[in-house]
């Protein structure tokens, strides 16, 4: 266990390294004149904009200037934003957007693995039956309609029938993170479900679940015990990934309801060539996703103890 969680951190260390050295490259490949704004450009005499750059560091060599962002890394120095909201530290701008995703993406996730665990357990129990059909029915729904057009239907139902807030707002959080929520669900419910049900299908199959039965264990006993806990070892590798995953935002639901969270933030920051933005959260999002993998496999191996992440042959 040691052996394999120094090698994965390892790895996962060059893996964000290495990412954060691409989007770094790719960056300093932009033409020098996104630095600055369209009054700038108008203002600036062409030595004024040397003197911006010099101070910034941009007119070094490549070489010097990674070296310098490797040793602002490893000081956890990610500098302030010029763009978004210039002269503030990028952490405090990432930590105020994280944490009304972070909020909005558990509450969506708690509700989507409840619903979609339960509604999957349902229709494997009564396969081809009304409840099946009915599942069926939504996660074809969740998948086929396009992602704008159900989120249109949320926000007119709630609207008119709930009188809910059509927008987010951080005076009134609760009632108005309602139909973002709901939004967030519509598709992960309908892939809770899915797999739920096919993994338990597989299961309900399988010989021991027969000797079970032939032995006279109760249907329900056997559903719970057995077939839902073995069922669900391969879907907690995603657990984790999926848990991280909501708290870094969703850029179309953020931007749908006008929510100040971490979804959109990328895409602002490398519209507006926000250099220290863009490096921040490309790293951020670079170690939720690693994370997500890692905490997977020991979360699987910790459901199933027959699982192990190292072998005489070598890492798993």
């Amino acid at each position: 266990m040691i052996k394999y969680s120094t090698k994965r951190l390892l790895q996962s260390i060059v893996t964000v390294l290495l990412i954060a050295t691409i989007v770094f490259l790719l960056m300093r490949m932009l033409p020098t004149d996104y630095y600055f704004t369209e009054e700038q450009l108008m203002k600036f005499t062409e030595a004024q904009k040397n003197e911006q750059l010099l101070a910034a560091g941009l007119l070094d060599p490549i070489p010097k200037q990674l070296v310098d962002f490797y040793g602002k890394l490893a000081r956890f120095d990610f500098g302030e934003s010029r763009r978004i909201q210039n002269g503030v530290p990028v952490v405090k701008i990432i930590s105020t957007r994280f944490a009304i995703s972070m909020k909005l993406g558990i509450t969506a996730l708690g509700i989507s693995l409840i619903t979609g665990v339960t509604m999957g357990t349902i229709q494997s129990r009564f396969k081809d039956k009304l409840g099946d059909h009915i599942g069926t029915a939504y996660t074809i729904f969740a998948n086929a309609v396009p992602p704008l057009v159900s989120y249109s239907l949320v926000l007119i139902l709630g609207t008119r029938l709930l009188n809910l807030p059509s927008m987010y707002s951080t005076r009134n959080p609760g009632p108005s993170s309602i139909l973002p929520v709901i939004c967030l669900c519509i598709s992960s419910i309908a892939w809770w479900a899915l797999w739920t049900r096919r993994y338990m299908v597989d299961e309900i199959n399988k010989d021991y679940i027969k000797l079970a039965r032939i032995k006279g264990m109760p249907n329900k006993k056997i559903m719970r015990k057995h077939v839902l806990r073995n069922a669900f070892v391969p879907l907690a590798q995603y657990l984790p990934a999926s848990f991280l995953s909501t708290v870094s935002g969703s850029i179309l639901v953020e931007r749908f309801f006008s929510i100040p969270g971490m979804g959109p933030l990328l895409v602002d920051s490398i519209n507006r060539y926000d250099l220290n933005v863009v490096q921040t959260v490309t790293i951020l999002y670079a170690t939720l996703g690693i994370l997500g993998v890692f905490f997977g496999d020991i979360l699987m191996m910790l459901i199933d103890p027959r699982i192990t992440l190292t072998s005489e042959g070598g890492s798993r």
